[in-house]
């Protein structure tokens, strides 16, 4: 079968992309941005990429258009296909009717930390001799992909809260019906679909009630929102973690290594651990108990859990340049903004955090969270704020820093600005979900210059 994807860039969709060529497929796509590391991914497995959504596209008659949820109505190519009533599908929906149908399917819900978590639980299955097939958000270092087919029964997937496309506004993750749920957390997102809280959480008890009774939800103590979403109903047994009666992560030595425990009693320890935070540890954890019900014992997963080499876009490391390093991270909602801060500044101690920050969500676009920028940064030695095309005023907003804050409306001004204020020893975090104008590679070239 012939599958034309729309929207193919981005990172669920490029997933479902490669997921289709691996069962079979003959795989096309279109989108209208494209930039590494998904574009590079696409290219190396063959896949064909059209830039835009032009109606011409029609012509390459695939048997079916596969669209994203980024694709709204007025779309050139959307428009031809309804009009011309040509088969299509949202991409969730035909990943559950091809891909995860008959698989134990492992799903990592919540506002944050879903890529770390999933990518996590994918490597411990590995590790285990599982050959779990998975579906992430990111590409973890250690597979060097997004997404794997395999013939094992288990598949792991980043369950995202997002809705599904233009003709189904129910969240992604409605569609999985996982038996191994993860409730990471919940919190205010996404303000572009949802008016409140309250509406996600009515997507979260839509999961739960998808999920069966010889499953198990592994949810956050931490999170009263997650309480609320159990308390609508459940029927399923649940295991907490962040909480004095379920699993817990104790403080982490120098190497990053931690102890485990479940009610209180010691489970094994963990005697390295490279990714800095303790959200992070949290999400290990999330992992180790998730991957317990799929039949992994948790000394292995303790072991699994020491080789983890992290994932791109995640605190990754572009480059050091004259003694100042360029790392990139996707952090956008300002509790992720404030978590990455804690986690770097646990790695680097007293250096100095440069923060870079393009909010480039939609929520954050919206200004839905703008007023817990200046606490989320305030980790930060320096914030350089690109302000283009927001919908509010980003240096009365970061007011409350003082002179640690700065906004610009051209890329090239900041990255002026950013080099003539590093020094030797400092730490560029440069924070945004999409390409930010190759930012990365103009800092590191600057600070060459």
């Amino acid at each position: 079968m012939h599958i034309h994807i729309l929207g193919i860039c981005g990172t669920f969709m490029g997933g479902i992309a490669l997921l289709a060529r691996a069962a079979g497929h003959r795989v096309t796509g279109c989108d209208a941005n494209v930039y590494p590391p998904m574009s590079t991914q696409l290219g190396e497995q063959g896949i064909d990429l059209v830039a835009g959504y032009g109606v011409e596209q029609l012509a390459l008659n695939p048997d079916l258009y596969v669209v994203g949820n980024a694709i709204s109505r007025g779309n050139p190519l959307l428009e031809a296909i309804l009009e011309r009533n040509l088969p299509y599908v949202s991409g969730p929906q035909w990943l559950a009717q091809n891909i995860l149908r008959g698989r134990w399917v492992l799903g990592v819900a919540g506002t944050h930390g879903k890529t770390t978590t999933t990518s996590l639980l994918a490597w411990i299955l590995e590790e285990a001799g599982l050959n779990p097939s998975f579906l992430v958000g990111g590409v973890p270092q250690g597979f060097g992909v997004s997404a794997r087919l395999t013939d094992s029964p288990f598949f792991v997937i980043e369950a995202d809260e997002y809705d599904t496309a233009f003709c189904d506004k129910r969240s992604k993750f409605v569609h999985y019906q996982p038996r191994t749920a993860i409730l990471n957390n919940l919190e205010f997102d996404h303000a572009d679909i949802f008016i409140d809280l309250a509406a996600i959480e009515t997507q979260f008890h839509h999961l739960v009630r998808t999920l069966p009774g010889n499953g198990l939800i592994v949810a956050n103590a931490e999170e009263a929102s997650l309480k609320r979403v159990l308390a609508r109903g459940c029927w399923t047994p649940v295991e907490w973690f962040n909480g004095t009666e379920g699993w817990q992560a104790g403080d982490p030595d120098a190497a990053g290594g931690f102890t485990v425990s479940l009610g209180g009693k010691a489970q094994g320890r963990v005697e390295r651990f490279d990714l800095a935070g303790a959200h992070n540890r949290a999400n290990a954890v999330a992992a180790l108990a998730a991957a317990r019900h799929a039949g992994v014992p948790v000394a292995l997963g303790l072991k699994a859990l020491e080789t983890f080499s992290g994932i791109k876009r995640r605190l990754e490391v572009r480059g050091t340049v004259r003694g100042v390093t360029v790392i990139d991270d996707f952090a956008h909602h300002p509790t992720a903004i404030r978590v990455t801060l804690e986690g770097l500044r646990q790695r680097v101690g007293r250096a100095r955090i440069l923060a870079v920050l393009e909010p480039r969500s939609n929520t954050m676009k919206l200004g839905a969270m703008k007023a817990q920028l200046p606490e989320s940064l305030a980790d930060a030695d320096a914030t350089y704020c690109y302000a283009s095309n927001l919908g509010w005023d980003a240096a009365e907003t970061l007011a409350p820093l003082g002179s640690k804050a700065r906004s610009f409306d051209d890329l090239d001004r900041l990255v002026a600005a950013v080099a003539a204020d590093a020094r030797e020893g400092d730490q560029v975090l440069v924070m945004s979900n999409g390409g930010f104008g190759g930012v990365h590679g103009k800092l590191l070239t600057a600070l060459a210059d």
